[in-house]
């Protein structure tokens, strides 16, 4: 079951526009910074939140459409019809049911008679791995255990959609990487369209075979995660993958940026609007202008100094400004702290450049 999404969702002063296809078994994840859209997105495809405009679809094996939103025709299906299952950040799980009881709600809700949806929901409890607790209420689970009660819950009612808010977002570093492995193998068996909305670039690594970014409620970025992370094209994402990134006019192989400064590259045959991405390790500090090779060298100031176990992150404010990262060492070496002058340099052969 293929999963299209063209649409628009207005939320006060926030507007939503954005436009995807999610194949069938295929597994997306969704970035992007806080209020760009992502869980409007996920609440929309659920049918808790109504477009304003657009459509929303699902087509089978066979090209058979279902519309399940289309406010110019007056369609729109509630929650229950749509065959999607939700795990949300929370969970929301029933505090006085028990795990299976929890699980076989979702069936009970859809018509499933208390036996058979019984019999369904301690089938998924095994699936998951937790058929022993069975009888436990959501206080007396674990973080992971409760995610995994959640995750039966939401396949117990064969959906044709699986939408996941979050669904690591609660739980501790060495849980999550447990519960990773473990969705991991979920995601795996299920063979209709997924959609996780996460923060997180690892959790999208491990689990999405394509990484959506969201950022102001349109799509910014749409592919693999490494051809994402390769070629970002916004901020968010370089920061996200620890990339500086430049805008400007490419001529001859020299990116003019809208503050006059230029960057030499070695992308030649390039003209008009590109980007160049630079890694932190590829900017060289000095105390004084330097001499060699580099083709780009800049003076500039030190505006922040991040300094982690075993490298620093420094930020200078610079006609190009740039983040480079050094050794604790090398920052000892020069002297370097926040407010003074510093030369950066950077090989054209370490920038990478692409159309904008």
């Amino acid at each position: 079951m293929s999963l299209h999404f063209d649409a628009q969702v207005d939320r006060g002063t926030f507007r939503l526009h954005a436009q995807f296809t999610i194949a069938d078994g295929e597994t997306v994840a969704l970035l992007g910074p806080n209020g760009a859209g992502k869980s409007t997105v996920l609440r929309a495809l659920a049918g808790l939140l109504p477009t304003d405009s657009g459509r929303v679809a699902v087509v089978d094996s066979h090209g058979a459409e279902t519309v399940w939103d289309e406010p110019g025709r007056r369609v729109w299906l509630a929650p229950e019809r749509r065959g999607v299952g939700m795990v949300f950040q929370d969970y929301a799980l029933f505090a006085n049911l028990s795990a299976l009881e929890n699980v076989a709600f979702g069936l009970r809700a859809r018509g499933t008679n208390a036996r058979n949806a019984r019999v369904i929901a301690r089938e998924f409890l095994d699936r998951v791995g937790l058929s022993d607790k069975a009888d436990a209420r959501p206080q007396h689970l674990s973080g992971g255990q409760a995610q995994r009660v959640a995750l039966a819950r939401a396949l117990a009612v064969a959906p044709a959609v699986l939408l996941l808010d979050e669904p690591l977002a609660a739980l501790d570093v060495l849980t999550r990487s447990e519960v990773r492995r473990d969705l991991q193998t979920q995601l795996a068996s299920f063979a209709g369209a997924k959609v996780i909305v996460t923060h997180d670039p690892v959790d999208a690594y491990a689990l999405a075979d394509r990484v959506i970014v969201l950022e102001e409620g349109s799509v910014a970025q749409d592919g693999t995660l490494d051809e994402v992370t390769m070629h970002p094209r916004s901020r968010y994402v370089a920061d996200l993958v620890g990339l500086n990134l430049l805008r400007g006019e490419m001529t001859d192989g020299v990116l003019h940026l809208a503050n006059g400064a230029q960057v030499v590259t070695t992308d030649l045959g390039m003209s008009g609007p590109a980007f160049v991405s630079i890694t932190p390790q590829s900017v060289s500090m000095h105390r004084r202008q330097p001499e060699g090779s580099a083709r780009n060298v800049w003076t500039g100031t030190v505006a922040d100094v991040d300094r982690r176990a075993d490298r620093v992150r420094i930020r200078v404010a610079a006609a190009v400004p740039l983040v480079a990262e050094i050794t604790p060492a090398a920052i000892a070496a020069l002297g370097l702290d926040v407010g003074e002058t510093v030369w950066i340099s950077v090989k054209a052969t370490e920038i990478v450049g692409y159309p904008a």
